[in-house]
């Protein structure tokens, strides 16, 4: 089918850390207010029945299997031409399968713009085992438990979001990957980046992944190419103490897409709120803007990847956990 677009695609993507919390601390009047064209959503910790309505929007989700965790939902004006879950379309990279029914990973075809959103809640680790110090550290020492699924998530994840992102480049569409990747890629994306060096999440062999799914023939790391290299801007801060006034927190939270689209964001938009009274979560929503796209032509998949939701035919997904509501 032929696209013909020609207004911005505004893209926000944020960790709601409860989507039942969020809505009492405002979520719903933060949208509505911000009226952006998508939204990826994580950590939703929510079941299916509870979810509730989105007014304006089609919701895709995937709420996991584990109940008061994970979750993931993208939010779109337009209901998607297509919707792949790790439910509904099994990850191919080997070792994704332990985490497939988690509510981890959503991908979603816009029926408005030839673009493939993938919504991402990246596993959080641990320290490797030779770094756990009994006494320094909030948790109990676990061997390096968390930090070896970690791994394994990241090498697998490296390999499907390759196959993911020439996908959508043979069907004529755009790739950007959205979410928390629990990871800190550069020092401009922590505050206090030293100390950060022996912490999850900005650990060597973290940051050298992001790098490595990161390329000017790959990915490219939106935010930072419109923020450029100076600090922040900022996406996550501790609840304790004053750690949101001083402005002392991580990005996390990321948007990486391919070079053509890439090309096109012209701004990049932290939504933190003014005081900590007013915080709808650990995290504020990202929200980055692209100019309008060129025409192009669009291939429409094949009825073998799109039984699961489309413009003409919104449906309960097949599996327990993952639905499109629409709006």
């Amino acid at each position: 089918m032929g696209s013909s677009v020609a207004d911005s695609l505004t893209v926000a993507t944020f960790n709601v850390n409860g989507i039942r919390a969020a809505r009492r601390r405002g979520f719903d009047q933060w949208l509505r207010a911000r009226s952006v064209d998508v939204v990826a959503l994580q950590e939703l910790r929510c079941p299916a029945a509870e979810l509730g309505a989105f007014p304006g929007y089609s919701a895709a989700v995937d709420v996991g299997s584990v109940a008061g965790r994970n979750g993931v939902a993208v939010l779109t004006r337009v209901p998607a031409a297509a919707v792949r879950t790790w439910v509904t379309h099994p990850p191919r990279a080997r070792g994704l399968g332990e985490f497939a029914a988690q509510g981890r990973y959503i991908e979603v075809d816009l029926a408005d713009r030839p673009v493939t959103v993938g919504c991402l809640y990246l596993p959080k680790g641990g320290l490797p085992a030779h770094l756990q110090r009994p006494g320094s550290m909030r948790e109990q020492p676990d061997g390096g438990v968390k930090y070896e699924r970690k791994q394994r998530f990241l090498a697998a994840f490296a390999r499907e979001v390759h196959r993911n992102r020439l996908a959508a480049l043979s069907a004529g569409r755009e790739f950007v990957l959205t979410g928390d990747l629990n990871i800190a890629h550069t020092r401009h994306d922590v505050t206090n980046w030293r100390a950060a060096r022996t912490m999850d999440g900005f650990l060597p062999v973290d940051r050298e992944w992001f790098s490595s799914v990161l390329g000017t023939r790959r990915l490219v790391d939106v935010v930072r190419q419109v923020h450029g290299d100076r600090p922040g801007p900022l996406t996550w801060w501790s609840w304790a103490g004053r750690s949101f006034a001083k402005d002392v927190g991580w990005r996390v939270d990321h948007q990486l897409a391919t070079p053509g689209l890439a090309r096109l964001a012209t701004s990049v938009v932290v939504d933190k709120e003014p005081s900590p009274a007013e915080r709808l979560s650990d995290h504020a929503p990202l929200v980055v803007t692209y100019s309008a796209m060129p025409d192009r032509e669009v291939l429409v998949p094949s009825a073998g990847h799109i039984e699961d939701g489309n413009a003409g035919d919104l449906g309960i997904n097949s599996g327990p956990s993952a639905r499109v509501v629409g709006s």
